[in-house]
């Protein structure tokens, strides 16, 4: 894939190279293409854009566009050449400007549009909210595609999870004789530096060092609830949340269960081994009773010193505020290690009830966004029972704080 290239500053005193560049991005930031000025491929690029973007507003020296109701053929060749203009990132935000522009989600249920869409969380998302107005031919194939996006995000964030979440491993102790998933890598390489070799420009190391598993009893596991919001603005992390549960799930020291809610609660824990079936359970989009779903979570904790209650929501609540309020400060004063993750997205910058959160924060409850890539260092923390604030601060995590909020 061959992104645009960008004008720098010239060099060697290349003034002519650098201002007809400069010329060259202007003209395809405004549509403007006098005699021809623009290449094929910068007038093919400019028209992708401008299908999207030029429609609706006012026409720039005769630019005009617009998908219109353009057949799922066109749009996905549509969405082809912008693969061939930009990287993935970019293309995944044209994708969702679309969607969210022109109503292309109606053309999710046809298979051809749904074969050349790019794939990511927010194509899962749409996928869900339709699932009960596909037809067989496409859910069939919408279900392949989530198992695809499914099997990514698992490659791309099960071994992390695995080490950081690993509470069997007691890491006061070392082994020298460990099992390949429990190799110390850091003090592993550290003790064998003197042992590498130029020739193949790698260490190979003369003993391993491990961490030392210890037998634990089921009553001694850790237990780890996450309970997530369901509603419309919450789907990516919903997402997220699911593949992480699954992981959790297939990782034998720890208790995993998986609590989705909008105005009803669903428990989802006996799927977990199943990802793409969960993601098929899940009901996008309804109202929001917080509430409800952390008075069903806080009934079904059995240890509270061995609790872990993950709230994952943006706090906008639908039922009774102060109730919640209560029902959080109980969990936490019963020695269940509270926390409440306004997103679990890419992005990390949630929409989030304020002076909620503000609230929730005034209790002693750590409360803020956090990326998929840093949850199982999250995790780790919250299951060492450490300080997850002062994590925040290394990690360049801002935390809500509790400023002035309204007495509860």
């Amino acid at each position: 894939m061959t992104e645009t290239p960008v004008a720098t500053a010239p060099e060697n005193g290349d003034d002519a190279a650098f201002d007809s560049q400069r010329e060259r991005r202007w003209r395809l930031a405004l549509g403007v293409d006098d005699e021809n000025a623009l290449s094929s491929h910068d007038r093919r690029l400019s028209a992708a854009l401008t299908a999207l973007y030029g429609d609706g507003a006012e026409p720039q020296k005769g630019r005009r566009g617009g998908l219109g109701r353009s057949s799922p053929k066109a749009i996905a060749a549509w969405i082809g050449d912008l693969r061939s203009f930009f990287p993935a990132r970019i293309v995944q935000i044209v994708q969702k400007d679309a969607f969210e522009r022109l109503g292309l989600k109606q053309m999710l249920m046809e298979p051809e549009f749904l074969a050349a869409v790019e794939q990511d969380v927010n194509l899962v998302a749409d996928l869900v909210s339709l699932r009960n107005v596909m037809p067989d031919k496409t859910r069939d194939l919408a279900r392949a595609v989530i198992a695809e996006i499914v099997r990514k995000l698992l490659e791309r964030l099960e071994q992390k999870t695995t080490e950081a979440i690993r509470g069997a491993l007691d890491r006061a102790k070392r082994s020298f004789r460990p099992r390949q998933r429990d190799i110390d890598w850091a003090r592993t390489i550290a003790a064998n530096l003197r042992h590498y070799q130029p020739d193949y420009k790698t260490i190979v190391p003369e003993r391993l060092i491990g961490f030392m598993r210890k037998q634990r009893r089921l009553a001694d596991l850790d237990e780890v609830v996450l309970c997530v919001d369901q509603s419309g603005s919450m789907a990516s992390s919903v997402i997220y949340a699911s593949i992480f549960a699954a992981v959790m799930a297939s990782i034998p020291v720890v208790r995993t269960k998986l609590v989705c809610f909008d105005t009803t609660v669903v428990d989802l824990s006996d799927q977990l081994a199943d990802p793409v079936e969960i993601l098929f359970g899940i009901q996008l989009g309804g109202g929001t009773d917080i509430d409800q779903a952390v008075a069903y979570c806080a009934a079904r904790v059995e240890r509270p010193a061995k609790a872990h209650f993950v709230l994952i929501t943006d706090l906008y609540e639908g039922g009774d505020e102060e109730n919640l309020l209560r029902r959080l400060a109980a969990l936490a004063r019963s020695g269940v290690n509270v926390i409440v993750l306004l997103a679990l997205t890419d992005q990390g910058h949630p929409a989030y009830s304020a002076n909620t959160a503000a609230r929730v924060a005034a209790l002693g409850i750590p409360v803020f966004a956090c990326t998929p890539d840093v949850f199982p260092d999250m995790m780790a923390v919250a299951l060492r029972r450490e300080d997850i604030a002062v994590w925040a601060a290394d990690t360049d995590i801002k935390l809500v704080r509790p400023e002035n909020p309204p007495t509860a």
